[in-house]
């Protein structure tokens, strides 16, 4: 029973910060009342996920010290600090970016690594599952906090300001009550899972295999990010009405919650290359659509499909990294394969916005994105272990002779060489 209230509790936390992907609908409001240029606005959300990222890596070192409950309180302590600033800004740049960028981006990294890496180790037989479901729920946020934004604004009549400080403490007072139901398993219930490979981590982070999930992280949530950053103004420039440009946040989101659980079931039955290689077509074939002359026709139907293999990304890469390494080098390798993640934040949603300020488009920036999936694609159909063969789940699969090394061995015995003679 205690391990399904953890779980429940890691899904209200991760629903609570994945509120960050309905910035669109606030990004609306602070270009048309606030005059914060497109470019800003997708600034903003981009260091969010930056700072998010690289709070998780330091999060994922101290959360064996801390434990779960502390580690994700200070995330929500963080998460309400983040929204109450951003309150009093009045659309000022700097605190923006103080409040979201900084606090609120913090919060989401220590809360985020807490539900995954306990729900692993409650569920050390349902990985994908479990991670599809606890991710799942960080798609989720952005039905939860676009549909309650926007009742606090259209029907309550809130301005943004307002509506930032009741999602502070309303949301905020969620998340610091589900992370004190957080709790690790005894050492007996995960004694099965006790081997810890003696590979350093540093060794292991310049694996091939690791690089080429980093880069796959990274090009397929710099596409996503480019899209759900700038989605509600795509689709208000495709002449949709107001309504059907939030109803697109949703079914964004919508395809990301099913997408997360879906792709992780499809990973444990096919493994890492081939989902990686069948997520990677999809996306590109579900953009297309927003490239049509008649966006009007064709870009509706494919926001959820594009939500759906967008959110594909944190259930893959993640169940690739324990497939490869093992269950425990998750925490200490999976933060650093996130910061791909904070990296397309800071290019992906940045860049779309600028390319439209000055195109007048989106077009060109979804191409970029496009691209990038296409170089991933044609990675991983060459370039990743051709090991398709299950591992230990704490062992890694892969050989741990890192890519740098032959040439490495090379240059050091020429070295050697050279000071001899």
């Amino acid at each position: 029973m205690k391990k399904w209230l953890v779980l429940a509790a890691g899904f209200v936390i991760q629903t609570v910060m994945g509120g960050i992907y309905a910035w669109s609908e606030f990004a609306v409001k602070l270009h048309q009342n606030y005059n914060l240029s497109r470019g800003e606005c997708g600034a903003i959300f981009g260091l969010t996920i930056a700072i998010f990222t690289l709070a998780m890596v330091y999060a994922g070192r101290k959360l064996h010290t801390w434990g779960p409950k502390m580690t994700a309180s200070i995330g929500a302590l963080f998460f309400i600090a983040g929204y109450l600033t951003a309150s009093f800004s009045q659309g000022n740049f700097a605190l923006l970016l103080l409040g979201f960028a900084l606090l609120t981006g913090a919060g989401t990294g220590f809360a985020y690594v807490c539900p995954l890496t306990v729900g692993m180790k409650w569920f050390p037989d349902n990985r994908g599952l479990v991670t599809g479901f606890s991710v799942a729920g960080f798609g989720g946020g952005a039905i939860v906090l676009s549909a309650v934004s926007e009742y606090l604004i259209h029907d309550l009549g809130y301005n943004l300001m307002v509506t930032f400080r009741m999602i502070s403490f309303i949301f905020g007072g969620c998340a610091l009550i589900a992370a004190s139901f957080l709790s690790e398993p005894s050492s007996d219930e995960e004694k099965h899972h006790a081997h810890t490979c003696n590979i350093p981590l540093h060794e292991l982070i310049l694996t091939k295999n690791f690089a080429l999930t980093a880069f796959g992280m990274f090009s397929g949530t710099f596409a996503g990010l480019l899209i759900i950053s700038n989605l509600k103004s795509i689709m208000l420039a495709a002449d949709f009405s107001e309504y059907w440009a939030t109803i697109s946040i949703s079914l964004f989101a919508a395809g990301n919650i099913t997408g997360r659980i879906l792709w992780g079931q499809i990973h444990d039955r096919i493994g890492s290359r081939k989902t990686i290689i069948a997520g990677n077509f999809l996306f590109i074939i579900s953009l297309l659509p927003l490239l049509s002359e008649d966006l009007s026709t064709w870009s509706l139907p494919a926001i959820p499909l594009i939500g759906m293999v967008f959110g594909s990304c944190f259930v893959i890469y993640a169940s690739t990294i324990v497939e490869i390494f093992g269950h425990r080098k998750f925490a200490g390798l999976y933060p650093f394969c996130f910061l791909a993640y904070g990296f397309a934040a800071l290019t992906g949603p940045a860049l779309g916005g600028l390319i439209a300020d000055q195109t007048g488009s989106f077009s060109y920036g979804i191409i970029t994105g496009l691209v990038a999936l296409a170089i991933n694609l044609l990675l991983f159909a060459v370039g990743f272990g051709r090991t398709e063969t299950s591992a230990q789940p704490d062992s890694p699969k892969e050989s741990t002779v890192a890519w740098y090394k032959p040439g490495w061995t090379i240059l050091r015995r020429f070295w050697l060489q050279k000071q001899d003679s």
